[in-house]
């Protein structure tokens, strides 16, 4: 154990020094000042560590040292709120050059961090069903430490567990915001002009012209891409390897057919109300 954790303090302090070392290689410089900075934003289980191998793609193709290793966070390991002028301190304590990558909340504090016209900002949100079940997975089967996990694995089953995602639950010390509630935090950013939102289904179904998209938004500011557009958008389709995030499990758009029953869709459309028709995923409430 104590040679893990040794080696995993090493590689800590080595890391970003090696991460430099393989930038100043690939582009032939010291400096790394030019390129604007880019923050990519996401609500937990809505395809952050996508949104991420496509960041690292950028150091590929665009002159930054590399993509900071350690995510700005809202709330702490021990599920307490971070006060807000930590969070921006964070946000505002990414080096020049680096790319930073988070779970922020669009308070006034990081907006005003973030949001100015040298900057270019994603946030990636998904469909909330989808959200759902890849968070009642997340916190049942893999992460141990998660919030949820003690009372998912007291339920008898995946549907038991799913209900209690959708209406949220506070009682026993236990408390998780409804389905509705978490999606509050995604129309705030959706009313940022600073900020590109992107869905995620549309990485998967519509990749190459989100990744388009995503590198016209680095040149609003500007900046001019280095590397040819059609060799980029290579170089960013072989950096997308979902099955290579710890936190894999199916990496598909409309999964949660497989597991939402009547039950749950009318549990859903209670406690969520248009939600899915305000964020484009549906036409109507009739799904």
């Amino acid at each position: 154990m104590i040679c893990m954790e040794l080696k995993q303090q090493l590689r800590r302090i080595f890391r970003s020094p090696g991460k430099y070392a393989q930038a100043v290689w690939r582009w032939k410089r010291l400096s790394f000042t030019e390129a604007p900075p880019i923050f990519g934003n996401s609500k937990p289980k809505s395809g952050s560590h996508l949104l991420l191998q496509i960041l690292n793609g950028f150091t590929r193709i665009i002159p930054y040292k590399y993509v900071a290793a350690q995510p700005v966070r809202t709330i702490n390991k021990n599920g307490g709120r971070r006060l807000a002028d930590h969070i921006a301190k964070d946000l505002r304590a990414v080096p020049q050059g680096v790319i930073g990558w988070g779970y922020v909340e669009a308070s006034p504090e990081n907006v005003s961090v973030l949001c100015q016209p040298d900057r270019v900002n994603y946030f990636i949100y998904r469909d909330p069903r989808d959200m759902l079940v890849s968070q009642v997975f997340f916190a049942t089967d893999m992460h141990e430490h998660h919030g949820m996990h003690g009372l998912y694995k007291s339920l008898p089953d995946f549907g038991e567990r799913l209900k209690i995602a959708i209406t949220g639950i506070d009682r026993d010390g236990l408390k998780m915001v409804s389905v509705k509630q978490r999606y509050e935090g995604v129309f705030q950013w959706l009313e940022q002009p600073g900020v590109m939102c992107i869905r995620f289904e549309d990485l998967i179904n519509k990749r190459d012209a989100t990744l388009n998209a995503m590198l016209d938004e680095v040149e609003k500011t500007g900046y001019e891409v280095p590397t040819l557009r059609e060799k980029a958008i290579e170089v960013l389709v072989d950096a997308i390897q979902p099955s290579k995030s710890h936190t894999f499990r199916s990496g598909k758009t409309g999964g949660w057919k497989e597991y939402f029953t009547d039950d749950h869709k009318k549990l859903f459309k209670e406690t969520s109300g248009d939600l899915l028709v305000k964020l484009g995923f549906e036409e109507n409430n009739n799904w």
